[in-house]
């Protein structure tokens, strides 16, 4: 084991015991393999499956390996476009919402930056469960950090992945702006959870999404 790994493995645990004080279960796999396997492993079969724009769960694997699983899946891209706000409402009622998350403290709170809101949503008051698949790339120490962290590091990025024409797409800088097309519209910060079973955060020792 690198240093690196036994140092991503003890601040995990660090944050998982942080987690279950605020009635957040979760769990640490070293890679995007291992992740993969363990979130299956948490969704029964015949599931109804759905997720937020994420490329965390895209780049570990998670979303080609569900394609082989048996369960049922609502795909947001084979959603027309003009179909999406009334998807983004349906998805409240799937069994499983996949997502993950712009930054997690150390003490265990979870900060997500949204453009349309439906993956806060969905986290907020969405289905019965939501799994979160989190890189621990993502690692703030605090929370002051974290929203850092969410407004300068992840959605400069996830604004020019997506082609939009924002001020950070052009020099990679946060600007604060009023853009029409505009990402960061809502800051969320998770604290608490009132029903302990029903959020899951699965931090991984790689490097993953914004």
């Amino acid at each position: 084991m690198s240093v690196l790994s036994e140092f991503y493995e003890k601040q995990a645990q660090t944050i998982l015991k942080a987690l279950k004080k605020r009635q957040i279960s979760g769990g640490y796999c070293p890679d995007s393999k291992s992740a993969v396997q363990y979130v299956l492993s948490l969704i029964p079969e015949g599931a109804c499956v759905t997720w937020g724009g994420s490329e965390s769960i895209r780049q570990c694997g998670l979303l080609d390996a569900l394609t082989a699983a048996p369960v049922k899946l609502w795909d947001r891209a084979k959603v027309d476009p003009k179909e999406m706000k009334s998807f983004y409402r349906q998805a409240f009622c799937a069994d499983f919402y996949l997502m993950s998350a712009n930054a997690i403290t150390l003490d265990g709170q979870i900060v997500n930056i949204d453009g349309n809101g439906n993956r806060v949503a969905a986290l907020s008051y969405g289905p019965d469960r939501v799994i979160l698949i989190v890189g621990m790339n993502k690692v703030a120490a605090t929370l002051d950090e974290a929203i850092d962290r969410a407004q300068n590091l992840a959605a400069p990025p996830n604004a020019m992945r997506l082609g939009l024409e924002t001020p950070c797409t052009k020099d990679g800088v946060c600007h604060n702006c009023f853009s029409k097309q505009k990402i960061c519209n809502m800051l969320h910060v998770l604290q608490f959870s009132r029903d302990p079973e029903r959020i899951h955060v699965v931090l991984v020792g790689e490097s993953l999404g914004f």
